[in-house]
């Protein structure tokens, strides 16, 4: 095994991380193990980790269920091709998922990741009209403030301008972006919010393949969350001008927001949906696109007659059996409960911040915790600060934000929030 200082050679040496400069990298800190919500560096310190690895780890590390799940399947066999083989993780998890996402999403395209769950949802929008004789429909509406990944398709939907993508944007197909929704999650509503979207659907509705969007929350574009009615009124406008609409559920899924699914909070489905980030709760990367029957016969009765799209570990057995272990143990142990729980303590907790001269402000929803700073956070001061405090927290732009494992207790919750508080309170 190597030393700590010898792993630190090594990564020096030739790993690139995400979002770093390789000439001059941030610090990054050896990781001995995880277990539950802690983290334990390779010198003894141990962090509660605030992000769940990127907003996967929904019932924390080295969970016995997953775990067993996991091994009990690469005993039997960790891979086949998914082109003229089946196997039962996967047609068990395709079924799971058409149960518990919105209406009429019945048919599971699954992916090796969020972004390219995203290419195949835009993909899918596409082929379905050109199997339906409108070939020239294959643009997309998208919202600024919006983030979909990394891929080039997926970065083409993302805010041109704003977002992590703007250096390519040059080289993106050329779509149409809404101003981001204006309406807080609880704010009254008021129609000028919608005339940006509506007008812009109206205006192009013979090009517009579909709109994209993430549901209720703007992830890495802010973490913005907005009216429900908005999205009621984008999926009825949707409706009337014959355009499909995708919801890009990767980092909202599974119970994060209050709901299993932020389609929910509006009471909409969408024609697409694509999930990701915690579908095997943080263990092996898996996604999925599901849609409806318009959309899968649409394009199966036209053109082609099948959907081009083929990745090499789609529905890898060992992802599908963790995937289909982390949702029973969501369903089973009353996520409900426990993210209204950690809503209510993240409220009454990060209250106290809304006073400090460097908060513009402070938002909850579900198990989302987020301070907005007046001014960009330095990650390379700001991280040491958190780490000291014995909590993981990764701030980007602007925000200091937590979405913790749902398994994490009201002391490890009080951790987090007041480590915020006095890291932020310095500034």
């Amino acid at each position: 095994m190597l030393s700590a200082t010898e792993l630190l050679e090594l990564d020096r040496e030739y790993l690139w991380h995400p979002y770093t400069s390789f000439t001059n990298p941030l610090a990054v800190l050896p990781v001995r193990s995880a277990q539950g919500v802690h983290i334990e560096l390779s010198d003894g310190r141990t962090l509660i980790d605030g992000m769940s690895s990127w907003w996967s780890v929904l019932h924390g590390y080295n969970h016995p269920a997953i775990n067993k799940a996991i091994t009990d399947q690469v005993n039997q066999f960790s891979h086949v091709m998914f082109a003229g083989f089946t196997h039962e993780p996967a047609a068990t998890l395709a079924k799971k998922l058409v149960e518990i996402t919105p209406v009429g999403l019945n048919k599971v395209f699954f992916s090796d990741s969020g972004s390219v769950a995203v290419e195949v949802a835009l993909k899918m929008a596409i082929q379905y009209w050109h199997s339906q004789g409108q070939a020239q429909r294959t643009t997309f509406l998208a919202l600024k403030n919006g983030y979909h990944g990394d891929t080039f398709g997926a970065m083409s939907v993302c805010d041109p301008h704003t977002g992590m993508h703007h250096l390519f944007h040059q080289r993106f197909s050329r779509n149409l972006f809404a101003e981001a929704p204006s309406c807080a999650f609880d704010e009254k509503w008021d129609d000028r919010h919608f005339n940006d979207i509506s007008n812009l659907i109206q205006r192009n509705r013979q090009k517009i393949a579909a709109v994209i969007l993430e549901p209720i929350v703007q992830g890495a574009g802010g973490m913005r969350f907005y009216s429900p009615i908005y999205l009621q009124r984008v999926r009825k406008i949707c409706d009337e001008m014959e355009v499909l609409l995708i919801a890009d559920e990767i980092a909202t899924g599974f119970g994060r927001t209050g709901k299993l699914f932020a389609c929910e909070h509006a009471g909409i489905s969408p024609d697409i949906m694509c999930v990701g980030k915690a579908l095997t709760g943080g263990y092996i990367t898996l996604a999925a696109t599901l849609c409806n029957d318009k959309v899968s016969d649409g394009i199966c009765n036209g053109g082609k007659g099948v959907f081009m799209h083929g990745p090499t570990y789609m529905a890898n057995p060992l992802a599908c059996a963790a995937a289909n272990a982390s949702i029973d143990l969501l369903l089973n142990n009353d996520w409900q409960k426990k993210v209204t729980n950690m809503g209510k303590q993240l409220q009454t907790e990060l209250a106290p911040c809304r006073t400090l001269e460097a908060v513009a402000d402070v938002r909850i929803l579900g198990a989302i915790g987020v301070v907005e700073l007046k001014q960009t956070a330095d990650v390379a001061t700001l991280q040491p600060q958190f780490v000291d405090q014995g909590i993981w927290v990764r701030p980007f732009g602007k925000l200091v934000y937590i979405m913790p494992p749902f398994i994490i207790n009201t002391q490890e919750l009080k951790k987090l929030t007041s480590g915020i508080f006095n890291v932020v309170s310095k500034l």
